[in-house]
C-alpha cells in the first residue's frame, strides 16, 4: 500500500526556502556597477587627488540600496583653498579632479577675461544625495547617488561680487551672461552630462555636471541646451569650433515631450534646487571617459548635443 505524503504547510516551507535562496544569493545585497569602483580606484592610484586641509577621506558610505562611494572625499575648497565652496561637498575622486581641472581650464580664465579677476567661491547646490532622479519616487537613482554629480547654482568673484544662474542666465550684464555660457560650453569638455537652464524644467537655476557612463560603450556625452557662441574678450582667444549636433536616433535614452511644462512646474522646484542626470545599464566601460574637446563638423558620433526643448528630466 503507498505511503501518503502529508505536504509541509505553506509557513513551515516559506522560511525553508527563503533561506535556500539567500544560501543561493538570489537575495543577496545589490551591487554598484564595477566600473565605479574602477574609476575610483583608477583616480586614487593615479593620484589626482592630494588630501589636504580641503580635501579629507572619509569613511565609506555603503548604502541605502546601492548608493555610496568606497573613498568619499569631503571637499571645503578646490585648487589648494583658492576656491572655496558654500557648503562642504561629498564626492569622488573622479569629480573632484575634474573640477580642479575645470576651474583651471575653463572658469578662471573666463573670469580674468571677462571680469579682470578670478572665482573665489562656487555655490553647490548639492553633491552626494541617495535619491532618485529629480528627487522623485521610483525614478532611476541620480548620479548624485554616488557622490558623481554637482549642482552649481552660482559663484562669487574675488570682489565679493556673486554670480546667480537663476538670475544672471538670462537677466545678468553682457560680461556675466557671456561668462555663464563660457562655463556651461566649457563644461562640456570635461563633465559626461551637463544640464544648464534650458535643458528641462528642473535646471532653470543651476547648472549640473556629472561624470555619468552613457552609451554602450561609455563614449556619448549629454549637453543640454547647446553651446552658444560668445564674442570673445579683449585678449581672448576665439571660441572655439561649434561641435557636431547629433540628433537623437532610436538607440537614445531621453524622449521628447511635448513641450516645458508650465510655470508652476518650475516654482515648485525653486526651494527643492533638485536635478538630476540618466544612469544607463551597459557593459563594463572604459575606467574614465577622457575629456574630449567639443568635435568639429564631421566628427566621430560621440557627442549628444540637443535643443534646449523640455525632455525628461535628470
Amino acid at each position: 500500500m503507498a505511503r501518503r505524503v502529508t505536504p509541509l504547510p505553506l509557513l513551515v516551507l516559506t522560511p525553508l526556502v527563503a533561506a535556500g535562496l539567500s544560501g543561493c544569493g538570489f537575495l543577496a545585497k545589490p551591487q554598484r556597477p564595477a566600473w565605479r569602483a574602477q574609476a575610483e580606484n583608477a583616480c586614487l592610484a593615479e593620484k589626482r587627488v592630494q588630501p589636504s586641509a580641503y580635501v579629507q577621506f572619509a569613511q565609506e558610505i555603503d548604502g541605502p540600496g546601492i548608493c555610496g562611494l568606497t573613498r568619499p572625499l569631503k571637499v571645503t575648497a578646490l585648487q589648494g583653498g583658492a576656491v572655496a565652496f558654500n557648503a562642504r561637498a561629498t564626492l569622488d575622486c573622479s569629480m573632484v579632479a575634474e573640477l580642479d581641472q575645470w576651474l583651471n581650464d575653463v572658469v578662471q580664465p573666463s573670469a580674468m577675461a571677462r571680469f579682470g579677476q578670478p572665482v573665489a567661491q562656487i555655490n553647490s547646490m548639492g553633491s552626494y544625495a541617495c535619491r532618485g532622479m529629480n528627487a522623485q519616487a521610483g525614478a532611476p537613482l541620480s548620479e548624485h547617488s554616488f557622490g558623481n554629480a554637482l549642482d552649481i547654482g552660482g559663484f562669487v568673484l574675488a570682489d565679493g561680487r556673486e554670480i546667480s544662474i537663476v538670475r544672471d542666465w538670462t537677466h545678468g550684464d553682457q560680461p556675466t551672461r557671456d561668462f555663464l555660457a563660457e562655463v556651461h560650453g566649457g563644461s562640456c569638455r570635461h563633465f559626461t552630462t551637463v544640464l544648464s537652464p534650458g535643458s528641462n524644467a528642473f535646471h532653470y537655476n543651476h547648472i549640473h555636471v556629472d561624470l555619468a557612463m552613457h552609451g554602450r560603450n561609455g563614449d556619448r556625452r549629454i549637453c543640454k541646451p547647446v553651446p552658444r557662441d560668445v564674442a570673445p574678450a579683449p585678449g581672448q582667444d576665439p571660441p572655439m569650433t561649434d561641435p557636431q549636433l547629433v540628433a537623437h536616433g532610436p538607440d537614445d535614452d531621453d524622449v521628447d515631450t511635448p513641450g516645458p511644462p508650465p510655470l508652476a512646474a518650475f516654482q515648485a522646484q525653486a526651494s527643492r534646487g533638485v536635478d538630476d542626470s540618466l544612469i544607463l545599464a551597459a557593459p563594463l566601460p572604459p575606467v574614465r571617459p577622457p575629456a574630449r574637446a567639443l568635435q568639429p563638423e564631421g566628427a566621430p558620433k560621440d557627442w549628444d548635443v540637443t535643443s534646449s526643448i523640455a525632455r525628461r528630466g535628470r
